[in-house]
Formats: structure tokens, C-alpha cells, sequence
């Protein structure tokens, strides 16, 4: 198992109505563009999925990266998205629509899509496409967005090149006619295509097609610099650019090599992966031949049959195996860019805490990963308050209990080639998911794991805001000095470890929050852990109970340690019981609870200092 970043897919655009008004344009975007509609709650009478704050739900998409159209007025959109507003490069399309359908403004990401959605629409509405980009309005193309399958080699210079043309400047062209411009062989600035690796500057964009599919091989775990290196003085060799390159291919065996991810994201390209079957069908076009690949791995050659296969049936082996101690390598070039992806993806599993349910407490990187995610997996409820940003994907719900199922589960949906997310609630990685997940790669295969396949996926986690985090953050700041979390809950923990940490943490004077405090069944502990801190810090120690937070039943209260009771307490509250040292003070609106930092002792300490 490697643990790496599998390559992102851009989500679906989605097309967020606000009114009746625009209901009937919405649903003819989503029409054109094959989206889905999210529509205001109460406002809006039909939609794939509902929200009650535009603002907020416009920036959960587009903080995940998600394509919006809105059919409301711009400025809803730019308020919704201005604090989030970073790096143009990276930043999803926004299109504003009128409720008419009259006009279609891009108004973020004309250059990652948003010009070529807003022709769309408009076109097919039969409307005002308002695009400003300056070479769209100007030549009618944007040089730094080449058509799908080929790649711009020095994307730095475009916009001296653009600003050139705009001056007056004409172009002269080399290779092939991507764009709608006339050919100046005099031209100031050149537009070169090829496959060849060719330097470009301030006048001079160069442009590779990506035909070429590269196939791989190599020993269990060989050292990525030594693949590094095969490939890049084989396309040396043979004057080819690494923008030329469409995919990194290999049999699925290989799918956490090291070394093949590492190639994969330095040429900024995906791996794909054939099975033994799909390699052998190769066969009567390799030049090279193995009895004993065959014998290993089912099939007679891994990088030549994986590169053929990914660049298809009217293809070409231009570059037969080439080897080092522990690597082999494969050129195949297709008689078209290759846009389209034979075989499948490496599989990846994002193990995703979403916080305690307030979406504005979701991190932008777990919303990302949701929508990426093909499949969602999780408890029922958890999968809910991810409310619109669900719809569309697969869901497989499971109920309390079973976690291990949960996980497998989600493992071997990964295996299957899919990107699937396994929905926690706070962070995924404090009393969840993630420790399961990698417990059950780490065992053996007699011991109740998974499959060779599940053990090859790309598996990510990701933070979240967990209950104790939101806990305090209402509370105040009761962690603010040494603090620790224990759980409750004897199902998994013998209950004589309780007590010993328990104890332990008492004698130690520990904030301490209290994971699953209560059950149906269990009703003791709690009112034991009472009882033992009692022995060690005082009756009117602060305690705080803070029940479904984030949530709009969300219940804080305060209570003295000695009057905590069991019956006020459920599955759905965290318990944070103060130190000797922490505080209860009633500031502005109501009570405060924090812990102090021992900052004013310091600050006495120091003065004495200074008047000795």
C-alpha cells in the first residue's frame, strides 16, 4: 500500500436556482450541460437537491472545486465566493445566468472552462453570451486553453504572447491549425505544435499533442529515481516531449508501485490499469514476448501490452522495451490525442471527517474530495448532512454497529477502480473510521483483512473539526492548556482500562473530553469517572455538555462537577470536564470556560525579576 494523490477529476457542473422565476431557464441549463439543479428551499418548487443559504451552499461547491451556473443575479454569486478567492489557475468556473435565460456571464475560470460553458448555454438558449476575456472578445480563442488532448508547454508566456496579439501583432504557425487564427510566416509570435520537446519563450507557445500512451513495468518497490530516469532519456533519445505524453499504463498488479505514481504525477498525467486478460489480447502485437512474464503475472508482456492498449486498436509500438536493473518502459503512439481513457484508475478511498455537521465547519479540502468521490460510504445520518453536495452519487448507507463491515466495504469498492469517500462525522481519525481502515490493510490474510486489490488503492485522509474542537470552540477555550479525550464506550476498550486511565488522567489534572458517554445499555461509567475525578479536583469544577453540535437542535449547558448526572447525557453530547485550574466566568453574553495558560504567573514571575 502506497499512500500518494491520485490525479483529481473535475465534478459536473451544478446549476444552483434561487427563485421561481428562473426555475424554468435552470432546468434547460441542466438540460445542456446534463446537471443537476440545486434549488432554494421554499422557493423553488422543483430541483435535483435543496439549500437553505445560497451564499453558503454556492461556496461549499465552489470551495470543492465544483462548476457553478447560477440563474440569479451576479452579485449573489460574487459575494457568495469573494472570501474564497486565491488563485485564478486553480479556481472552478462560475456563470452567472439571467432568469430569462437573455444573458450568460462567466464570471470566474474563463480560461478553465467558464468561456467555452457560457458559448454552450448561450447558444443553445439562443442568447447573449458576455464574455470579456480579452482574447476570446478580441481573436475569438484563448491561447493558454488548447482543445482537449493537447497541452501547452510554457503556459508562463501566454499572456505576453496574448498581449502581443491584442497590440497588433500577428502569429505564425508550426504544426498543426489548433486555433482560429490566420498564419503569418512573418508573425511576431509563433504557435508551434509538436511532439518534439521544443523550448518556448515570451513570443513563442508551444503546443504538445498527447499521443503518446507510456507503459511501465518493474520489480516490487524499485526505486522511483531509477524509473524516473529510464523514462526521461528514452523520450530524450527519441524526441519526444513529456507534454506529449496522455497516460501512464500498467497491469493492476502495479497500481501502488511507488515508482509508476511518481512518474505518473511528475508528467502530470493519469495511471491506468489493464488486467492480465486485457495485456494477453496485446500479445500478437508485442515485440517482445515473455514465457516468463506470462509465467508471473498471466500475461506475455506488461509495458509494451500496456501501452498498446491504452492507445487503441490503430496504434503503434514506436518504442519497444527498454530496461534497467528494475524498470521497463513502452511507447505507443495513437494516431489521435488521446482524450479518452482506456482501462481503469488505481482505485482511491478519502477518509473524510466532516466535522460535527455544521457545513461551514467542513473543510474545503473534504468538500473537494466529496465531490470528487464517484461512491459515498458512511452511517446514514452522516451521509445526510452532507446535504446537497450527496446528490448524484452512489450512496451505500450503513447503519450503527458494524464498522468493520463499513470499512471493508469501502476498501473493495476502491479495489474496483472507483473513488469512493467514507463519510465520519469530526475527524476521521479520533474514535472513526481511519484507524480501521488501516488496521484492516495491515493485516495479514488470515486474519479477517482484504484483498490484494484493496491493499493497492490510493487511500487519503483528510481532517476535520472534531467534537472536542467544537465543543470548545462554544465553550470558549477549556483546552487551553494540557487536556486528553477518553472514550466511554466498553465495546471495543476492556473496562478496567477505563478506570486505569481514568485515573490516570484525574491524578494528572487533565481537561478531559468524554467520548460516548453514554448508551442505551451503559449508564455507570459515567457516573464513575465523576466520582473518581471528584477525589482530585473540586466540587464546582466546570463541566460542559454540548449535545448535537452544529446542528440546528444544538444544546450547550454548564454544570459543577459534583452535579453532573447521568440522565441529561446521551450518544450525541460530549462531556468536557475542566482541570483544577480551569474557569467558569460569566464574560459578555453569557458563561465562559477556559483554562488557564499560567500566563499571569509568568508575567509575576517576571516583574519580580525586574525589581530584584
Amino acid at each position: 500500500m502506497a499512500l500518494t494523490t491520485s490525479p483529481k477529476s473535475t465534478p459536473n457542473p451544478v446549476v444552483v436556482c434561487l427563485s421561481k422565476s428562473g426555475e424554468a431557464t435552470a432546468h434547460r441549463v441542466a438540460e445542456i450541460l446534463g446537471a443537476a439543479v440545486h434549488g432554494r428551499a421554499d422557493r423553488v418548487t422543483k430541483a435535483d437537491a435543496f439549500f437553505a443559504d445560497a451564499l453558503e451552499h454556492v461556496r461549499t461547491l465552489f470551495a470543492s472545486g465544483t462548476p457553478v451556473v447560477g440563474v440569479c443575479a451576479s452579485g449573489i454569486l460574487i459575494r457568495a465566493v469573494a472570501p474564497l478567492l486565491a488563485d485564478k489557475t486553480t479556481e472552478p468556473p462560475v456563470i452567472s445566468v439571467a432568469d430569462d435565460g437573455s444573458v450568460v456571464v462567466p464570471l470566474l475560470g474563463g480560461h478553465r472552462g467558464a468561456n467555452r460553458l457560457t458559448q454552450q448555454i448561450a447558444t443553445a438558449l439562443n442568447s447573449h453570451a458576455a464574455i470579456t476575456t480579452a482574447g476570446d472578445v478580441a481573436m475569438g480563442v484563448a491561447l493558454d486553453a488548447p482543445p482537449a488532448g493537447y497541452r501547452l508547454a510554457n503556459p508562463q508566456d501566454a499572456k505576453s504572447v496574448m498581449a502581443a496579439l491584442l497590440n497588433g501583432a500577428t502569429a505564425s504557425r508550426q504544426g498543426e491549425a489548433i486555433f482560429d487564427l490566420e498564419n503569418d510566416v512573418d508573425g511576431a509570435v509563433q504557435l508551434y505544435v509538436t511532439e518534439a520537446p521544443v523550448d518556448g519563450n515570451e513570443t513563442k507557445l508551444v503546443y504538445h499533442p498527447q499521443r503518446f500512451a507510456l507503459g511501465l513495468g518493474c520489480a516490487r518497490n524499485a526505486d522511483p529515481e531509477e524509473m524516473w530516469a529510464l523514462v526521461t532519456e528514452t523520450l530524450t533519445r527519441e524526441g519526444i516531449a513529456q507534454g506529449a505524453i496522455a497516460c501512464v499504463n500498467s497491469i493492476d498488479l502495479k497500481g501502488d508501485e511507488p515508482a509508476m505514481n511518481v512518474v505518473a504525477a511528475r508528467l502530470g498525467v493519469p495511471l491506468r490499469l489493464f488486467t492480465a486478460a486485457e495485456l494477453e489480447a496485446q500479445s500478437p502485437r508485442l515485440e517482445n514476448p515473455s514465457d516468463v512474464v506470462f509465467a508471473e503475472v498471466g500475461c506475455h508482456g506488461v509495458c509494451e501490452g500496456a501501452a498498446l492498449a491504452a492507445a487503441g486498436a490503430i496504434s503503434e509500438l514506436i518504442v519497444a522495451k527498454q530496461k534497467t536493473a528494475n524498470a521497463t518502459c513502452a511507447l505507443a503512439r495513437a494516431e489521435d490525442p488521446i482524450i479518452e481513457f482506456a482501462g481503469r484508475s488505481r482505485g482511491r478511498l478519502s477518509i473524510i471527517g466532516i466535522g460535527p455537521g455544521q457545513h461551514s465547519w467542513r473543510t474545503p479540502e473534504a468538500s473537494r474530495l466529496v465531490a470528487e468521490a464517484e461512491e459515498l460510504v458512511g452511517y446514514g445520518l452522516y451521509i445526510d448532512l452532507l446535504g446537497p453536495l450527496a446528490f448524484g452519487k452512489t450512496r451505500s448507507d450503513f447503519p450503527l454497529g458494524g464498522e468493520e463491515d463499513r470499512c471493508r466495504f469501502a476498501l473493495e469498492q476502491a479495489a474496483l477502480g472507483k473513488n469512493v469517500a467514507l463519510i465520519c462525522s469530526g475527524d476521521a481519525g479520533i474514535y472513526a473510521m481511519g484507524a480501521l481502515v488501516f488496521e484492516l490493510l495491515d493485516r495479514g490474510p488470515d486474519e479477517m483483512g482484504v484483498s490484494d486489490a484493496a491493499h493497492r488503492v490510493d487511500v487519503v485522509s483528510t481532517p476535520g473539526v472534531s467534537a472536542l474542537q467544537g465543543a470548545a470552540a462554544r465553550a470558549g477555550a477549556p483546552l487551553g492548556h494540557d487536556f486528553c479525550a477518553i472514550s466511554l464506550s466498553d465495546l471495543l476498550t476492556p473496562r478496567e482500562d477505563i478506570v486505569k486511565r481514568l485515573h490516570a488522567a484525574a491524578e494528572g489534572d487533565f481537561v478531559i473530553a468524554f467520548y460516548n458517554p453514554v448508551s442505551m445499555r451503559r449508564r455507570t461509567l459515567l457516573a464513575e469517572a465523576r466520582d473518581i475525578l471528584l477525589k482530585h479536583r473540586p466540587a464546582d469544577t466546570p463541566v460542559m455538555l454540548a449535545s448535537s453540535l452544529g446542528r440546528p437542535e444544538e444544546n450547550v449547558r454548564y454544570r459543577r462537577l459534583a452535579d453532573l448526572e447521568v440522565d441529561e447525557v446521551d450518544m450525541l453530547t460530549v462531556v468536557l470536564v475542566g482541570s483544577s485550574n480551569s474557569k467558569l466566568a460569566q464574560l459578555g453574553e453569557g458563561p465562559r470556560m477556559y483554562t488557564p495558560r499560567g500566563y499571569a504567573r509568568k508575567i509575576d514571575g517576571d516583574l519580580a525579576k525586574k525589581v530584584v
